[in-house]
């Protein structure tokens, strides 16, 4: 393989000017870049990125921390940062976090090492205090989950406006004994869609039943069907269903499904996310579409521009409730 002295010497050039070429700086003459990409071409040299990414002290990799890679709705959300990541030169490291803090340590020192540029964080359960102090110093910025009372920027929607509207579509169909499939609410998506929840029903005077509000900790299909079961075993039955996961929503049909219960005649259900599982369902799963492709892009855009020194503000994007025949 030939070298970079090796082009420099068959250019009739030095090193410097070669590196100037190769890294498209100007102070080049003409003539001299011409016969430099000549030597290129006819020696078959590869610049070294790791050596160029060095002196330019950069990794161009951007770190994407998420809790499990397994989750379908984060998928959607990975096709849109390392597309545009890739378009921009950079390449991703997908880290699985587990909501294992010293998973989370290492990935941050990923980024006091200067081994990554930056980081594009989707794991809500990270140390908030680490996490600002990482931000003080270096880019970081949150895709979907985010701290409410931080200054990192984020990109998300507004969740409690999302929930709000599915359950008034569910109340303007004539239900009014409504169920909800929670998370954990130690998770801000959580706490904000239940209160969009809750805001549905105030407004049409629906009391809040407790025996109906179900959180789990595991954010799984199986965990939707759990809740479902302990909700049809409620002597007082709900009469539809709102879970904040299609996860969740596809485990309560198939645990309806199960009790020879028909959707949405006896059960309405309505899930989030849209992912794509959601139209494969029987029936087709009635869901909030969070625009995930465009979050991932614009979460790359954003921690690249942060890179870069730019000011960058949180976004809030819009989402749309997708009627199918669960509801």
């Amino acid at each position: 393989m030939a070298t970079i002295q090796e082009v420099a010497k068959r250019a009739g050039v030095s090193v410097a000017t070669v590196s100037r070429v190769i890294n498209k700086r100007s102070k080049v003459s003409m003539k001299a870049r011409i016969r430099v990409e000549q030597a290129i071409k006819e020696l078959n040299y590869e610049p070294s990125v790791l050596g160029r990414n060095l002196r330019n002290s950069e990794s161009r990799l951007l770190l994407v921390l998420l809790p499990s890679i397994s989750n379908p709705f984060y998928s959607e959300i990975i096709n849109g940062i390392e597309d545009t990541a890739i378009g921009q030169g950079y390449n991703i490291l997908l880290c699985e976090t587990d909501s294992n803090p010293e998973r989370e340590a290492i990935y941050f020192n990923m980024m006091r090492n200067r081994l990554a540029d930056g980081i594009i964080l989707m794991d809500p359960t990270v140390n908030q205090e680490n996490l600002h102090e990482l931000a003080s110093k270096y880019p970081v910025v949150q895709c979907s989950e985010f701290d409410e009372d931080g200054n990192i920027s984020y990109v998300t929607i507004n969740n409690e406006l999302a929930a709000y509207q599915a359950v008034k579509h569910l109340i303007k169909l004539g239900k009014q004994k409504i169920a909800l499939i929670n998370s954990d609410e130690k998770f801000l998506y959580a706490r904000e869609r239940r209160s969009g929840y809750e805001k549905a029903l105030k407004e049409f005077a629906i009391p809040i039943e407790e025996k109906w509000i179900y959180n789990t900790d595991n954010l799984s299909f199986e965990s939707g069907q759990q809740a479902m079961r302990f909700l049809l075993n409620e002597e007082d039955r709900p009469a539809a269903v709102f879970a904040v996961s299609d996860l969740f929503a596809i485990g309560a049909l198939k645990e309806i499904n199960s009790n020879g219960l028909r959707v949405p005649d006896d059960i309405a259900v309505i899930g989030f996310d849209k992912i794509s599982f959601s139209n494969m369902t029987y029936p087709t799963l009635t869901t909030v579409a969070q625009p995930m492709y465009r979050m991932g892009c614009i979460s790359a855009n954003m921690i690249i521009n942060k890179i870069k020194g730019e000011k960058v503000d949180s976004l809030i994007l819009d989402h749309e409730l997708i009627i199918r025949e669960s509801t």
